[in-house]
C-alpha cells in the first residue's frame, strides 16, 4: 500500500494523541515529494531528518499557491478540480490543485458533523455573491455538497434576491426536524440584514459568518460584525468559520468568537516578526498543518494574526500589514 493511501486510511481516525507523529511522517514525505515545498527547505538550509517536532517544522509561505504548482507526487496524477482564491481582477489568485474532489467533500462533512450533528439535521442556504460570480470556490463545492448530503428540496444559493431568501428561510423553518443554516459572506449578510430585518423569518437561525467585505464596505472587527448582524438575526451567538482556498479543512466558532480545530488540524503561532519562532506565545501569526492537504502541502505559514487560549482554540485578530484581504474570516 502506498503512503497516500495509508495515510488517508488512517486521516479520519487521527486524534489530538495521534497527531503529532502523523504530522511528522506527512512532513517527511512532502519535503521529499512536493518540489515546491523541498525546494524551499533547501533554500532554507532545513535537513528534513533533523525535525523532531511540530514546533520545529518550516512552514511554507501561502503565498507559494500564487506562484507555484503546490503539489505533491506530481507525476503521479492531474487535477480533478482546481480552487482559485477569491481577488479582484487586479489580484492574482491562489489555486489549489485537487486530485480527489470527494476526500475535499468528505473531510469537510466530517468536520461540520463533529460540531453540528449530521448533514440530515439541516436546511443549507447560502449568500456568496461573489464567490458564485467569481467561479471555482471551495466554500460553493462544501455548501453545494452539504446542501445535497442532507437531502433538503430547496435551492442552497441565492445571489441578490433577498426577497426569495427571506420566503426560502420562512419555509425551510416549517420543515420538521431540520434545522436552518444561513451562511455567507459577511458584506452579503449585513446587505440581507439591512434590506430585511428584523423580521420573524430571520430568528431562531444559526447564521454562520465566513469573513470578507471584499471591497463592498469597509472592514470591520469581529464584535462590531456580529453584533450588527445580531440587530437582524436575533440575539443567539453568530457562527463563524475559519478556512480558505488553501487548505480542505475549517475550523468553526459556536458563537463566541473562538475557533475549534477538528483533529485533522491544528494551528501554532508563530512571532510575526521570525517566521521561524513557533510556538509558546499567546498571540502570533498562524501557521496550519492540515493533514488532508496529502496531495498539496500540509504546512501553510498564514499571513492571519491569532490569540491562543488555553484550551486550544483561537481568536482571529485580523491580518499582517500590507498582506491581502483574502480567505474566509478574515476581520481587520
Amino acid at each position: 500500500m502506498s503512503f497516500r493511501s495509508e495515510f488517508l486510511r488512517q486521516l479520519p481516525s487521527v486524534t489530538a494523541a495521534t497527531f503529532e507523529a502523523a504530522a511528522l511522517a506527512l512532513f517527511r514525505h512532502q519535503a521529499l515529494h512536493c518540489p515546491p515545498y523541498a525546494e524551499y527547505l533547501q533554500a532554507l538550509g532545513r535537513n528534513p531528518a533533523s525535525v523532531t517536532h511540530l514546533t520545529d517544522i518550516p512552514f511554507l509561505p501561502i503565498a507559494f499557491f500564487k506562484t507555484h504548482e503546490v503539489r505533491t507526487a506530481p507525476a503521479e496524477w492531474e487535477a480533478q478540480e482546481v480552487f482559485l482564491s477569491s481577488g479582484t481582477t487586479l489580484q492574482q489568485r491562489s489555486r489549489h490543485l485537487v486530485r480527489d474532489p470527494a476526500l475535499y467533500r468528505e473531510n469537510a462533512a466530517r468536520i461540520f458533523e463533529s460540531s453540528y450533528g449530521p448533514l440530515s439535521g439541516w436546511t443549507f442556504l447560502a449568500l456568496l455573491p461573489s464567490y458564485l460570480e467569481q467561479g471555482h470556490s471551495s466554500l460553493v463545492a462544501m455548501v453545494d455538497y452539504f446542501a445535497r448530503q442532507s437531502g433538503q428540496t430547496q435551492p442552497a444559493f441565492f445571489l441578490h434576491d433577498h426577497v426569495a431568501l427571506r420566503a426560502a428561510l420562512a419555509e425551510a423553518k416549517q420543515v420538521p426536524g431540520r434545522r436552518v443554516l444561513l451562511l455567507g459572506v459577511s458584506y452579503a449578510l449585513l446587505d440581507f440584514a439591512a434590506e430585511m430585518g428584523p423580521a420573524p423569518e430571520l430568528q431562531d437561525l444559526t447564521v454562520l459568518e465566513t469573513g470578507g467585505m471584499k471591497g463592498r464596505r469597509r472592514e470591520m472587527i469581529r464584535e462590531e460584525l456580529h453584533q450588527e448582524l445580531q440587530r437582524a438575526f436575533g440575539p443567539a451567538g453568530i457562527h463563524s468559520e475559519y478556512g480558505m482556498t488553501e487548505l480542505l479543512g475549517q475550523a468553526y466558532s459556536l458563537g463566541d468568537g473562538r475557533f475549534h480545530c477538528p483533529a485533522p488540524l491544528q494551528v501554532l503561532l508563530r512571532d510575526p516578526s521570525d517566521p521561524f519562532t513557533i510556538g509558546n506565545r499567546p498571540d502570533g501569526a498562524i501557521n496550519v498543518i492540515d493533514l488532508a492537504n496529502v496531495d498539496s502541502c500540509a504546512f501553510i505559514e498564514t499571513k492571519d494574526l491569532a490569540r491562543m487560549h488555553l484550551d486550544g482554540s483561537f481568536e482571529v485578530l485580523g491580518r499582517m500589514d500590507n498582506s491581502d484581504v483574502r480567505g474566509c474570516n478574515q476581520l481587520v
